[in-house]
């Protein structure tokens, strides 16, 4: 296991080595004066001199590369063109907010996925089936940004159970923080629940066709047992997979939902840097969004051995 987890954590710094060479060359071809951009109607020559040079925009392309490297593994990822503070502290403010929706999200589409998924394979054509695939199609063909302005229209505006817009820290007020996160939370869940209906009603319709199913029956397990330990458990093998990419993918921000809702979260701040060329806060925040990715897809490794035991054997 120490052997497989050296030589994953290898292959992460170099995926990250790649990474980062391609969004530094990609972010610097993209057409417009990011310095231009962020002073806007207070441009002076002296000022736009000073800020490329503080930016060292001025050095060769190469050098600018090897700086930024540089710092970015010490932690210092620069100073954002725009706001002029830290790239790390802006990414630190809106982590909490993204932690928030992708954990909150992926939950709700474990809780919506895992049982429509296994009582629709249990019951294959029946009217329970044929409910679970229509609710799985409309939820992967319906936009999420519809969804969450439908949800906002209903829950906040016609109801007044939940707020519309807005984040608020759990450490600020619990309460608040599970409110405002409600909305978010089943909408991003109910698109992601969707397409993980269909890999967990796939997966348990294959495991109930096994062997080693048909043999815990012919010695009269019950059907509890069978279900549990046999059919769900290796049925789980491909559903965490998606699981895993569902959540690395939420973790990188889920921009539409995030600007309707107005929350301030990775997706969001990722936008505002593309719409305002801030070179440093970009590279920053999809650095971390390929973070986000490789750790993930270690976890989701680790955790094929706690699925299956034969996996790590």
């Amino acid at each position: 296991m120490t052997r497989y987890l050296l030589r994953r954590v290898g292959q992460s710094v170099v995926v990250l080595f790649g990474v980062s060479v391609a969004v530094f060359s990609i972010i610097h071809l993209v057409p417009g004066d990011p310095v231009r951009l962020a002073l806007g109607t207070r441009f002076d020559q002296r000022t736009y001199d000073a800020l490329v040079a503080r930016a060292g925009l001025d050095d060769p392309v190469l050098v600018q590369y090897v700086n930024w490297l540089g710092n970015a593994l010490t932690g210092d990822l620069g100073v954002s063109f725009r706001s002029g503070r830290p790239v790390t502290e802006l990414i630190l403010e809106r982590l909490p907010a993204t932690l928030s929706l992708a954990f909150g999200a992926i939950v709700v589409a474990l809780l919506i996925a895992v049982p429509l998924g296994l009582v629709s394979a249990l019951r294959p054509r029946s009217a329970v089936d044929y409910v679970a695939t229509f609710v799985s199609q409309a939820g992967i063909s319906i936009p999420d940004f519809w969804l969450a302005i439908v949800a906002i229209l209903v829950f906040s505006l016609t109801l007044g159970w939940l707020p519309s817009s807005g984040y608020v820290g759990l450490t600020e007020d619990p309460v608040e923080w599970a409110r405002h996160l409600v909305l978010p939370a089943v909408v991003v869940g109910t698109v992601s629940g969707a397409v993980l209906t269909r890999f967990v009603r796939s997966s348990a319709l294959e495991a109930l066709g096994e062997d080693y199913t048909r043999t815990a029956r012919a010695k009269g397990l019950p059907r509890r047992v069978v279900i549990g330990r046999h059919v769900l458990r290796n049925a789980l093998v491909p559903v965490v997979t998606v699981t895993g990419i569902q959540l690395a993918y939420l973790l990188s921000g889920v921009v539409i939902v995030e600007v309707v809702f107005a929350w301030q979260g990775l997706g969001q701040l990722a936008l505002q840097a593309v719409e305002t060329r801030d070179y440093p806060l970009l590279q920053g925040a999809v650095l971390l969004f390929a973070v986000f990715f490789l750790v993930v897809n270690l976890v989701v490794d680790l955790l094929y051995a706690v699925v299956d035991p034969r996996i790590s054997r």
